[in-house]
């Protein structure tokens, strides 16, 4: 799979693997992971940047990161995507720059529409100066050759919410404030100079602990190895890691998916327009961004992330619970502490393999025989998955849906115009399924492979999952022992009349 920092790819994910190796062993410590730093940069020669002193200093930080830790950049900050800043240097600092198509016309027409004084005429070619360029454009609109260029640095094109910014010396910078760490901004900086914090330390240390642990594999999993690794593969591997077992989150799809529907059907009868709350990226979007909405509007129905950890809490009280998925934002749901019994900890499927390795675990093809989900929550990762498992259960439950008007936005600038609508009280729809990921969660940032393959793999695997129905399903499951509303307020009462509206009773 091609992304911005392919190269590098390798190189850091060889990061965690040792990191997590050094946890196995009780040697994260200073001296050990200063030895690790020579190990893996041994010079003379360096290998991806201008010297091996540099090298090592990124490589210092990726580790600090692997640990969970900020960057020393960055100590007090709380955001999950954080910058490297020595591994950011490279990109060019002007962001209108003058090409060999100038021909140094004699109108001028450049010169004559820079309002700042910062374009001049060379000898050969126009010029434009950095420090007095206030990126107007005008300059680029003007030229009748199209000689200049408009060049956004990748990290700044990819984020959806302009969070991104860059100081008097270059280095980016993200905006806590603005960002919603959808982690879209990692994989495009081909400088590997932006990096998540990553809990493979505090699994391993919760592992090794007397505690039970549980992994929770994203519905997005499926395909995203091939159509030979099933769901029992990805369990048994998990059980070799040393987890006490693996749960598929496409089980809390459906849990909510009913408990959305309920939601749905109350705010139809009301004429309230509503969004989902399963995306976390999404849901910091609404947040920070459209306060009002987030309020009035998104869906209180906890993710399938938070209704299996707390299906779990409830079944094994004391357990610690961990998601493997694609998803970067999912890390910031783990650290939102308003929303209780959360998962304890996210990895993206890059950490996995990274873990799975610091231990010679080899994921083997295995008969697909495991499902806790129905087909809706298993599609629960793509887009339009979760609009459709809502609508699958308002159907069980006897509703007519066929005049509900959907909007399903797949993607952060998608997303961004269909909370502005609603802002505006100009959408015309009735519900948004918001996914910050294009094509959801299967298109999410640390995916495994290319969209097509997952979904060629996916498709097959998805093919051999029985029909049973989501409520169907739900009954097998102690659904009044835990609350599905995001404060995770339990009342016996009204537990019972949800149950009742999401159609178990």
């Amino acid at each position: 799979m091609v992304t911005g920092d392919k190269g590098l790819v390798s190189y850091k994910h060889k990061v965690m693997e040792e990191v997590a190796k050094l946890a196995w062993n009780d040697q994260l410590d200073p001296e050990h992971e200063e030895e690790l730093i020579l190990k893996l940069i041994p010079g003379p020669k360096p290998t991806y940047r201008c010297c091996i002193y540099k090298e090592r200093e990124v490589t210092r930080q990726r580790i600090r990161l692997a640990e969970a830790k900020n960057t020393i950049w960055n100590k007090d900050s709380h955001n999950v995507v954080q910058v490297i800043k020595p591994a950011c240097d490279e990109c060019p600092l002007a962001a209108y720059s003058v090409t060999d198509n100038c021909r140094k016309c004699l109108g001028e027409a450049c010169f004559n529409s820079c309002k700042f004084g910062a374009v001049s005429i060379g000898e050969f070619r126009s010029h434009i100066d950095p420090a007095k360029c206030r990126e107007c454009g005008m300059c680029a609109q003007a030229c009748p050759y199209g000689a200049i260029v408009h060049l956004v640095r990748p990290c700044k094109r990819a984020c959806p919410v302009g969070a991104i910014t860059y100081d008097e010396y270059g280095y980016c910078i993200i905006d806590e404030a603005k960002c919603i760490n959808c982690g879209h901004c990692i994989h495009s900086c081909p400088f590997g100079a932006i990096g998540s914090k990553t809990y493979i330390t505090k699994v391993i240390e919760a592992i090794k602990s007397e505690k039970e642990v549980y992994a929770m594999c994203a519905p997005a999993t499926e395909g995203q190895f091939g159509e030979d690794i099933s769901m029992d593969s990805i369990r048994d591997a998990c059980r070799e890691l040393g987890f006490t077992d693996m749960i598929e989150v496409g089980l809390g799809g459906d849990m909510t998916a009913a408990y959305e529907a309920a939601e749905w059907s109350e705010a139809r009868r009301e004429g309230r327009k509503m969004t989902t709350s399963c995306c976390p990226a999404f849901i910091n979007m609404l947040r920070k961004h459209f306060p009002d909405q987030y309020r009035d509007n998104m869906s209180t129905t906890v993710s399938p992330m938070c209704a299996v950890s707390r299906y779990l809490k409830a079944i094994h009280p004391g357990c610690v619970t961990v998601f493997v998925g694609p998803c970067i934002a999912k890390k910031s749901e783990t650290e939102d502490k308003s929303v209780p019994d959360n998962a304890d900890y996210a990895m993206t499927y890059g950490e996995f393999r990274a873990l799975l390795r610091s231990k010679d675990i080899i994921v083997k093809p295995r008969q697909k025989e495991y499902q806790e989900a129905s087909l809706y929550g298993k599609r629960f990762a793509a887009s339009g998955g979760v609009a459709n498992a809502v609508l699958e259960v308002m159907k069980e439950r006897g509703e007519d849906v066929s005049d509900i008007k959907l909007r399903k936005a797949a993607g952060g600038a998608d997303c961004r115009t269909a909370l502005t609508l609603l802002k505006a009280g100009r959408l015309p729809e009735d519900f948004v399924e918001g996914m910050v990921c294009p094509g959801g969660c299967v298109g999410g940032p640390s995916k495994h492979r290319t969209e097509i393959e997952i979904k060629k793999a996916r498709e097959n695997l998805l093919a051999k999952a029985d029909g049973r129905k989501v409520i169907e399903n739900l009954q097998k499951y102690p659904m009044a022992e835990f609350s599905m509303h995001r404060d995770g307020h339990l009342d016996p009462e009204e537990a019972a009349k949800e149950l009742k509206m999401a159609g178990e009773a």
